[in-house]
């Protein structure tokens, strides 16, 4: 079997962001957005919708940081503004509480990016694989049921009391993985969250998702010299680690 580079060949397990990195959180938010508003009647944009939802999510992590609130696990921060954005977007009379329900696990449901499924399996074939996520455990597990993902582990900041990018988050990874964080690939499209992840020891992969905030963005992905591998993708980085079935679409 093939090698990874020396530089990481003590690493054991790999450990995941998952919205953005494995999941295309934009496109589903949207999708689902635009089938509530054909079967309601509403007139909605849908992609600023989508993007302004995803904008409130590090202010509302703010607000447990700052002790405005207590530890709030992420499908009642997304509730919360999605609350707020019914109103702004004026649009909340048309939503009763089942439907605003149902809407908030929009974020249980997001589709992986088309390379995720299989290239988490190839990477399974070595490494031990798992999420550190700041969705909550059943957010995970309900979005890994449904979209295929094969993790070994699902570890969530609500395990540490704590949001990425703390460092009791990645402590908490390497306690429960019972590895020292040398031997943990942090995997992810966010370079603060890698940056974090290193500071704790921990190797890192970035994976570019240019897409992750549409097609207009022009996302930064530039590349810390902290970081140990490059990818565009899931294949990429397994043919960078060295594991074999490289020949992939």
């Amino acid at each position: 079997m093939p090698q990874p580079p020396v530089a990481l060949a003590d690493v054991r397990a790999l450990t995941f962001d998952v919205f953005g990195t494995v999941v295309d959180w934009r496109s589903s938010v949207i999708r689902e957005g635009e089938a509530l508003g054909k079967r309601l009647g509403l007139a909605v944009d849908w992609a600023a919708f989508a993007d302004a939802w995803r904008g409130g999510y590090a202010p509302a992590m703010d607000r447990v940081r700052h002790g405005e609130l207590p530890w709030t696990r992420l499908d009642d921060l997304h509730r919360m503004t999605l609350d707020r954005l019914l109103e702004a977007f004026g649009i909340a009379d048309a939503l009763d509480e089942a439907e605003r329900e149902r809407f908030n696990r929009v974020w249980h449901r997001l589709d992986p990016w088309p390379d995720s499924v299989a290239g988490l399996a190839r990477l399974r074939e070595r490494y031990v694989l798992a999420t550190l996520s700041n969705g909550n455990v059943s957010l995970l597990v309900n979005m890994a049921r449904r979209a295929g993902l094969p993790w070994d582990c699902v570890l969530s900041a609500e395990l540490a009391g704590h949001y990425k990018r703390d460092p009791e988050v990645y402590r908490m990874a390497a306690r429960l993985l019972d590895q020292p964080p040398e031997r943990i690939l942090m995997v992810a499209a966010h370079q603060d969250d890698l940056q974090a992840a290193h500071r704790e020891g921990f190797r890192t992969a970035f994976v570019r998702r240019p897409l992750e905030h549409g097609p207009d963005a022009t996302p930064d992905l530039t590349v810390d010299p902290c970081f140990d591998l490059v990818a565009d993708d899931f294949h990429e980085l397994a043919d960078r680690l060295g594991l074999p079935g490289g020949a992939h679409p």
